[in-house]
């Protein structure tokens, strides 16, 4: 898909002549969550005292429409297709699905997160690839488990960099996301060691656009950063690309 976006640009600018499309790309039609065999089954208790909690990668049809399900009817911000690379996780208890987590790519400009990183402007447009964004996280409204988020977000930063790897060819140096402030708290992160940097100035994912309406204006969020490895800094400033 980015390859193609990649394409597109280059055509629009003239660079380059593609031929006429053969078939729409789905743009602007609604999405449909699909109909879910899932009956609630509350689940509480502590996630040591618990079956294993195993994360399941989509990777065929039935997962993704279970994913999509999941985070259509349950997550506060609905279903978006995730942009760019990415990977999602089903989150099982056992064979029960507790939740679904999935990573896409990073925001374009945030202000804190490049001041931690300490990269230059040329070093950001080279290297924006090894951010990965935590764009959803969703745990089951009746799975009421002590630390299962933060333990989840464990999980996932032990084994996303391998399977990634696996996926697109590189690893990932560092993983944000963006908690909406007043709506939550940021305390799974927090246990999970990840760093809070800072707040975003509510201008969005691609960052501050010429006379942006006051309608585009989203919340202010946290901004939390979990470096993959004690190198993810000389990998991020790399005068080079390096993969």
């Amino acid at each position: 898909m980015s390859a193609r976006v990649a394409l597109l640009r280059l055509h629009r600018k003239g660079w380059i002549q593609l031929p006429p499309a053969r078939n729409g790309n789905g743009n602007g039609r609604r999405f449909s969550p699909p109909a879910l065999e899932l009956k609630p089954k509350p689940v509480e208790g502590t996630v040591h005292h618990l079956a294993p909690v195993i994360l399941h990668p989509v990777q065929n049809e039935p997962q993704s429409k279970l994913w999509n399900g999941l985070i259509s009817l349950h997550h506060y911000l609905g279903h978006a297709n995730l942009p760019g690379a990415q990977i999602r996780f089903l989150i099982y208890l056992g064979d029960q699905p507790v939740g679904a987590i999935g990573f896409g790519a990073a925001a374009w400009k945030v202000a804190a997160r490049d001041r931690f990183i300490g990269w230059t402007d040329l070093q950001r447009q080279s290297h924006l690839h090894l951010i990965l964004n935590n764009a959803r996280f969703l745990i089951l409204p009746w799975v009421r488990i002590k630390n299962l988020a933060s333990h989840v977000l464990g999980l996932c930063a032990r084994r996303l960099p391998e399977d990634f790897q696996t996926r697109y060819g590189w690893r990932p140096a560092l993983l944000e996301s963006f908690v909406e402030a007043g709506r939550f708290t940021g305390l799974c992160y927090r246990a999970a060691n990840w760093v809070c940097v800072g707040s975003t100035q509510g201008r969005g994912k691609k960052g501050p656009r010429p006379a942006q309406p006051a309608s585009t204006v989203v919340p202010v969020k946290q901004i939390w950063l979990y470096p993959l490895g004690q190198d993810f800094r000389r990998r991020l400033r790399a005068e080079s690309p390096r993969r």
